[in-house]
């Protein structure tokens, strides 16, 4: 997960260009519970939840309301 982000921006196919694979998915779902402390249901693993930056950055913010309103 490390590396350049030049040149990537919120709508670019992260899987599609190969730049994450399955393994770097899930080294994303842990960072996203130990940064933001939201808990990734497996369903919501997709390709389309994974598929971009802004797609990851939505599904964090839908998950971190969708707790908050819980607590």
């Amino acid at each position: 997960m490390g590396g350049d982000a030049a040149g990537l921006r919120a709508d670019t196919p992260i899987i599609e260009l190969n730049i994450i694979d399955s393994a770097a998915i899930f080294d994303l779902v842990h960072a996203l519970q130990a940064e933001f402390g939201v808990t990734v249901p497996l369903p919501e693993i997709t390709p389309a939840n994974f598929g971009s930056v802004g797609a990851i950055a939505a599904l964090a913010g839908r998950l971190a309301a969708e707790e908050k309103s819980v607590r």
